[in-house]
């Protein structure tokens, strides 16, 4: 098989092994990360030193695109629920245990409802929603203030998770674009 060969093989076997990758965020784990390493470890793999870096398959841009897509994605996720709280009333204190909430809750649900995808997005919404709501209630706010920090904080979540997953998709179409027309 010859260089243009071996190229589109790796090429199409990053794209499939990236689309698993893709696959992992609805899991709770960190899939926009593991296609920037897969990709970035490909890049290294296929490095030409004759060709100038414009002509390598993956380009110092295309990779630094992936890191600070990976990046937003990561933050916007893990503050989502905090902002959810936050814009329904909740404290500082409320939408901090919502962070925690969420993760625990992820964790949590992905062993205590053992159906794929839904038991971490359930558990990391819930978290972040009882969160909220045990610390609004904890600081002496009432039922109904405390259960509408509860579900900003979860809904923000869930928000903060389709965002990420969106994200981790224009990062897989950037390395599918780049990978088959450098």
């Amino acid at each position: 098989m010859g260089t243009r060969g071996m190229t589109y093989l790796a090429a199409t076997l990053l794209v499939v092994v990236n689309l698993a990758c893709l696959a992992l965020n609805l899991f709770q784990l960190p899939g926009n990360w593991l296609m920037v390493a897969t990709t970035s470890l490909v890049a290294w793999w296929r490095w030409d030193a004759s060709k100038g870096a414009g002509e390598q398959m993956f380009s110092v841009y295309v990779l630094a695109a992936m890191v600070v897509l990976a990046v937003v994605g990561e933050v916007l996720e893990f503050v989502a629920a905090a902002a959810g709280a936050r814009k329904y009333g909740s404290s500082r204190w409320g939408s901090a245990a919502a962070l925690v909430g969420g993760l625990v809750g992820g964790v949590v649900g992905t062993f205590a409802i053992p159906i794929p995808v839904v038991g971490s997005l359930i558990g990391a919404c819930g978290g972040a929603c009882l969160g909220a709501w045990s610390a609004e209630l904890g600081r002496g706010r009432k039922m109904d203030h405390s259960v509408r920090a509860g579900i900003g904080a979860g809904v923000g979540r869930l928000l903060g998770t389709v965002i990420k997953i969106a994200l981790g998709a224009a990062i897989w179409l950037i390395v599918a674009v780049a990978a088959f027309w450098p």
